[in-house]
């Protein structure tokens, strides 16, 4: 079967987009910042148990985890205010209370705060509008804004989420890691933009999946953009980073997200914009077209 979502095209077949001052390549900075249950069982773990037999609680992995909220989400704060840059916080909205300190560096920071459920658990069809209203409440108070983006914890949500999130008033969604340009998702009521989510440039898969060495995603970057660099000509792309402060944030992986940074800032096709910034200028040039998902 086809997407019933999203229909099929080449990326270049859809209308064709202009850009400010020749920038072509749209960089989403999107950090993923996260709660763990210290009572339960860890969903992503760095060591196993001797002889498999795990334990609750699971000391060293939610260190692994909580590391990334003491020491390298500070780290990148740092790194990303002191450029000028602009990022998006994908962010569970329980952090708001479990790591206060967390939420208002970020908050202070200017950063985008993105719906990223309420705790780090994979939405629920029975349950998922309560989690989505709960979640973008809490950010709402939090924030004072409307919360315009959503990210579903683990990118894995149901069958109706794209229903649900519009109607609760979400103007754009990650999860739908098909594209280098946005689309408009059918939805029943509403409209809702798909923002690219670049998998396979994602610090989660590439070094707590697929383990690579530190130099890995610097690696990538550089190919990326000498691919879109090519591109360009024929239309814009966006180049969305999704970062974990437990994976880009620890010492021996830092040195090369500063030196991503600095190659992103230095390029002459480059610009950095937010979640809802590429909704703006994607809206703005191709509006909705009103179809309903069936």
């Amino acid at each position: 079967m086809s997407n019933p979502r999203i229909p099929y095209r080449f990326s270049d077949d859809g209308p064709r987009l202009d850009v400010t001052d020749g920038r072509s390549i749209l960089v989403h900075l999107v950090i993923n910042v996260e709660t763990w249950d210290f009572n339960a069982a860890m969903p992503r773990t760095l060591i196993t148990a001797p002889h498999g037999r795990s334990t609750i609680p699971d000391v060293p992995n939610y260190g692994w985890a909580e590391y990334g909220m003491r020491a390298g989400l500070p780290r990148m704060i740092n790194a990303i205010t002191a450029r000028g840059l602009k990022a998006s916080a994908s962010c569970n909205a329980s952090v708001i209370d479990s790591h206060p300190r967390a939420a208002e560096a970020m908050l202070e920071a200017g950063w985008e705060f993105i719906g990223h459920g309420y705790s780090q658990q994979v939405l629920q069809e029975e349950s998922e509008a309560e989690v989505i209203a709960t979640s973008l409440n809490k950010l709402h108070r939090f924030t004072g804004k409307k919360t315009r983006g959503w990210l579903s914890p683990g990118l894995r949500s149901t069958a109706h989420t794209p229903d649900v999130l519009a109607q609760a008033d979400i103007d754009y969604l990650c999860d739908w890691s098909l594209d280098d340009v946005p689309n408009w998702i059918a939805v029943k009521q509403g409209s809702l933009l798909q923002v690219p989510y670049n998998l396979e440039m994602n610090d989660s898969i590439i070094f707590a999946i697929e383990k690579h060495t530190s130099s890995e995603y610097l690696t990538r970057l550089r190919s990326t953009l000498s691919v879109f660099e090519k591109e360009a000509a024929a239309g814009p792309r966006v180049l969305a980073l999704g970062l974990h402060p437990h994976l880009v944030g620890v010492p021996h992986r830092f040195e090369y997200f500063e030196q991503m940074l600095d190659l992103l800032q230095a390029h002459p096709l480059v610009t950095f914009m937010t979640g809802s910034e590429i909704f703006e200028w994607y809206s703005a040039q191709v509006p909705c077209p009103v179809k309903k998902s069936g």
